[in-house]
């Protein structure tokens, strides 16, 4: 009965999650007239207060001081370069119009993650895995011949998450002191930031309140989300979290498509059929392989 409890705790913490991140766009089209190396900046400087705040509430300052160093704290530098680059190109393309080449840049990630798996980790796919990333690939490629559009957009979300995931995953540290020190890491360099757009009379925030309001919430905003993936993650299968990861990209798709008008091209809908196909038969595999496991 408690073990049934808490994978329904996990879900509605998994869902919560990938629903917010789903819904991030609307958050950041508030702030359209903020330039994206501002708004990152004010994400990685509010977050980090947050989570230290957190840190300190939980007293885990010292177990994360311990964790964080040497080996791991070398990894940690490359995720947060990774998580760096990601938010940025994120947030471009949502402020320049170009949320539909982000969502398919989510689309592409968990079955990248399947890919990165098998390449560098040694993890074996079966026949319906090889089908899903060979799908998926095909459709990449499609749009790549089909020209236009932002097909980097796609693929630098697509492989900095990859890439990040894969590196989070062996890096002997817990969600939130990885977090935590990552934002840290990146703190100097959104300082540069800030302090050079004050000094050139271009920084967004002190001259309107509603707007300096909205980059402040950018620390909740950010770790939200993280904070209950974490907590979704140590409840839940595996597999489970695999599918769930379909929520974010598909609310970003109907946000850009229903809400913001994107246009999308005849390359874009057969790249996004192929896309959806491969998840799909993921998905598929994820439930053979989850019935196959012992109750």
């Amino acid at each position: 009965m408690a073990h049934s409890s808490d994978a329904r705790a996990g879900l509605f913490y998994g869902i919560g999650a990938y629903t917010l991140w789903g819904l991030l766009p609307l958050y950041l089209h508030l702030l359209t007239a903020v330039p994206p190396a501002q708004v990152l900046a004010n994400r990685i400087l509010w977050s980090l207060l947050l989570l230290l705040a957190i840190v300190a509430a939980t007293r885990r300052l010292r177990p994360l001081v311990a964790a964080a160093r040497g080996r791991v704290l070398a990894m940690l530098v490359a995720s947060a370069a990774l998580i760096g680059i990601n938010w940025f190109v994120y947030i471009w393309s949502v402020t320049n119009a170009h949320l539909v080449e982000a969502s398919l840049g989510y689309f592409i990630n968990p079955l990248l993650n399947v890919a990165l798996g098998m390449l560098l980790l040694g993890e074996r796919l079966n026949r319906l895995q090889v089908a899903a990333v060979g799908v998926a690939a095909l459709g990449v490629a499609i749009f790549a011949a089909g020209g236009g559009g932002a097909l980097w957009v796609s693929l630098v979300l697509a492989l900095s998450f990859g890439f990040y995931g894969l590196i989070r995953k062996v890096a002997a540290i817990d969600a939130l002191g990885g977090l935590t020190m990552e934002t840290l890491i990146l703190a100097p360099f959104a300082l540069v930031v800030l302090v050079q757009a004050n000094q050139g009379g271009t920084a967004a925030f002190g001259h309107d309140r509603t707007l300096d309001l909205l980059l402040v919430l950018a620390g909740p905003v950010t770790a939200a989300p993280l904070l209950l993936f974490a907590a979704g993650a140590r409840r839940l299968r595996y597999t489970t979290v695999g599918l769930l990861q379909f929520i974010a990209p598909t609310l970003q798709f109907l946000l850009a498509v229903l809400v913001y008008r994107e246009p999308v091209r005849a390359t874009q809908l057969a790249t996004f059929a192929l896309i959806w196909l491969g998840c799909g038969l993921y998905a598929w595999s994820s439930i053979r392989a989850a019935r196959a496991l012992p109750a």
